[in-house]
């Protein structure tokens, strides 16, 4: 068994396998370089003409500029019809006869003929050519005259009938073979076919579900259906019928594609993989074509699964605003999608696996049992779910054995399974900069700081007066999440310019799925206190507070219109979880109550922000003493924060009692953690320059 297994990897191997660098590439001859080389012969013999073109000019031209001064070697007379006027070599040097002096195509000489006469009968040509030529002295001698008939060869006329009417069937049946063939030539006639990769026992994806970590209850779910198709009996026996269609949902980066690969790996049925913007084209009819002909494949290989990602490109909701994002191509993929899904036909053995992170813009027909019977939710990864992210990614890394993922887990909230891959790339690649030959923990905790806040700018030039103003907004923000219950815990200051912000607070959340009206107010005393120490201290406030004053706005307006967490607008919320407000220019409310609201919501923010302001008043010694640490050291951490303030004075959650210097992460208006950097991503100067 193992003997086999080697001798098809083997065969997969060689398949995939590039040529070596070093070897040079074996001569082969291609046969269309002969039709390459026919083809421009043609066009030489066809553009440039090698005994060059006679000049047409009139009778009275040719005796008085040319007979008359004796320029003329010889004439020939073609067919009765047409006379051509021969040149002496020694007259061509003339200035007069520059136009036909050398080749059309080079300046070789032109042998001739030079020019050309149309003579009329041939009696009436001889005798004008008798009486031009009778007043000439004796002993010169008269121009010879020649009569031949017209005769251009076999050659000439393979050349000008045979070669050309060849090149065009020849051409044709090339043509007609790439067409045929489906190349880069055959999208002709078959743009129409599906697009989809077809994974089966000849191309197997090598990922399987222990590969997938973090994912246990949609792993359980998807995995049901692979025994299904492995073992039907078991189900069918009891009457049950496997899902028709399963649609995989959640934010980016959290394994939604991982998990279809899995599957694909482990099912031993034909997998089809694709996307939705694959159906989309700009000829009319197309993505409804191409459904049509996936299916068709796809129940011919039944049983089998076909994977299509990001679904949303073909599965918006029909009719949401017909003026405006109407596509009628679209929606005929989609309807028929729709069919083909749970239409008239029978559509056994064939099951449906989609992946979108936007499954609010999704249509319902498209959602409705029948066709997606289920709908697997791939949310960000919990502490659990990180922690067996880490050990995946963690096996192919020379890490240091002392490394606890526990804590590395513990310090990355909100992070998806990308960003953890991404943390653990980013620690190798910065252990190896150092020489290292191990990963030590400093390292991961230098790869987090990058993931979430950018590169350190160490160099960035900053004045003496704007790195105070930095230390003392940051100091601020540090000490109000400090002594406010609710805040988040902040582990780590820093006033290094990393990214886009001169100065950053990293903050530890904790994991809550809802948050009170109560933390929300702490959140957004937190975001302002760097703004009211600027004005506590310095007397003036700065642009610094960009992100902050962007943050708590959107927060306010959310705790108003949308959270009903205002006493004077009630429990209202203009939310449309639909999306249909976005294609609307009309707010879901009346110009009074907007007023309301921008009047509860400046009123909310003004008093978070004399609330800050008292807050730091109170405690202006211990503010100074933080911000002149912070300007000694650049860089600060929980352990300072206790030594000045004092222990915090509220339980911390559990999740946190072992923090260590982590960059910060903060959390969205509905109160689940989101990755990113805290404070100042403008910088002061640049953002005073606009």
């Amino acid at each position: 068994m193992s003997e086999k297994k080697n001798t098809e990897k083997k065969k997969t191997e060689n398949r995939q396998t590039p040529p070596l660098k070093g070897k040079s590439p074996k001569f082969s001859f291609n046969f269309y370089w002969i039709y390459g080389i026919i083809l421009a012969v043609l066009i030489a013999t066809q553009i440039f003409n090698f005994n060059g073109t006679p000049k047409k000019i009139t009778w009275d031209e040719f005796n008085r500029n040319m007979l008359q001064v004796q320029d003329v070697e010889k004439i020939v007379v073609v067919n009765n019809q047409v006379a051509n006027i021969y040149i002496k070599k020694d007259r061509l040097k003339l200035d007069k006869y520059k136009d036909v002096k050398y080749k059309s195509w080079g300046n070789t000489d032109n042998p001739g003929p030079h020019y050309y006469i149309n003579t009329g009968p041939a009696e009436i040509f001889d005798k004008k050519l008798s009486e031009a030529q009778k007043d000439l002295p004796a002993d010169v001698q008269r121009v010879p005259v020649d009569y031949e008939p017209e005769s251009k060869g076999y050659w000439d006329f393979i050349l000008t009938w045979i070669l050309p009417l060849g090149i065009i069937i020849l051409f044709w049946m090339f043509l007609m073979r790439r067409v045929g063939a489906g190349g880069p030539g055959g999208q002709i006639f078959n743009i129409g076919k599906s697009k989809a990769t077809l994974f089966d026992k000849d191309l197997q994806v090598k990922v399987t579900f222990n590969d997938v970590a973090g994912l246990q209850e949609a792993k359980v779910e998807v995995m049901e259906i692979v025994d299904f198709l492995k073992n039907p009996k078991k189900y069918t026996s009891l009457g049950g019928k496997i899902p028709r269609g399963v649609l995989l949902v959640g934010p980016p980066g959290t394994g939604k594609t991982l998990l279809a690969k899995a599957m694909a790996g482990e099912a031993q049925v034909p997998f089809f993989s694709l996307s939705g913007s694959d159906f989309v084209e700009m000829f009319v009819g197309v993505g409804a074509s191409r459904v049509r002909d996936l299916f068709k494949t796809a129940k011919e290989k039944a049983p089998c699964i076909v994977f299509i990602d990001e679904i949303d490109a073909i599965g918006r909701a029909r009719g949401r605003s017909p003026s405006f994002s109407a596509n009628d191509e679209r929606e005929s993929t989609l309807n028929q999608l729709l069919t083909e899904m749970d239409g008239f036909a029978s559509n056994s053995g064939v099951i449906i696996l989609a992946a979108t992170n936007r499954a609010d813009v999704l249509d319902r027909a498209l959602l409705r049992p029948g066709r997606f019977d289920r709908t697997i939710f791939v949310e960000l990864p919990d502490l659990n779910g990180r922690k067996e992210i880490f050990n995946v990614h963690l096996k192919d890394l020379k890490i240091d054995k002392s490394l606890d993922i526990d804590f590395l887990a513990r310090q990355t909230p909100g992070f998806s399974g990308a960003d953890i891959a991404n943390v653990c790339n980013e620690s190798a690649l910065i252990a190896a900069r150092k020489g290292k030959i191990i990963i030590e923990k400093q390292d991961f905790m230098d790869a987090i700081d990058r993931v979430v806040g950018g590169l350190e700018k160490k160099n960035k030039i900053i004045t003496p007066h704007e790195k105070r103003v930095i230390a003392y907004h940051e100091s601020g923000h540090a000490s109000v999440s400090w002594l406010l219950e609710h805040a988040h815990p902040l582990v780590k200051v820093t006033i290094v310019p990393r990214g886009n912000a001169l100065g950053a607070a990293w903050y530890l959340p904790d994991e809550r799925q809802i948050t009170t009206k109560e933390q929300m107010i702490d959140e957004i005393c937190a975001a302002l206190g760097g703004r009211a120490a600027e004005e506590i201290i310095f007397k003036t406030i700065s642009t610094g507070a960009l992100s902050d004053l962007e943050k708590i706005t959107k927060q306010a307006y959310a705790m108003v219109s949308i959270y009903g967490l205002n006493d004077r607008v009630g429990n209202l919320s203009f939310y449309d979880s639909t999306g249909g407000q976005d294609y609307t220019f009309n707010k879901p409310y009346s110009e009074k109550t907007a007023e309301i609201i921008d009047e509860e919501v400046k009123k909310m923010i003004d008093l978070c922000y004399l609330r800050t302001k008292k807050l730091l008043e109170d405690n202006k010694t211990k503010l100074d003493a933080l911000a002149k640490r912070l300007l000694e050291k650049e860089v600060i951490f929980k352990e300072d924060l206790e030594d000045i303030f004092g222990k915090r004075p509220f339980e911390e959650p559990k999740l946190i009692e072992d923090s260590a210097p982590v960059s910060g992460s903060t959390a969205n208006q509905n109160g689940t953690p989101v990755v990113a950097p805290s404070e100042n991503k403008v910088p002061l100067t640049q953002e005073s320059k606009e």
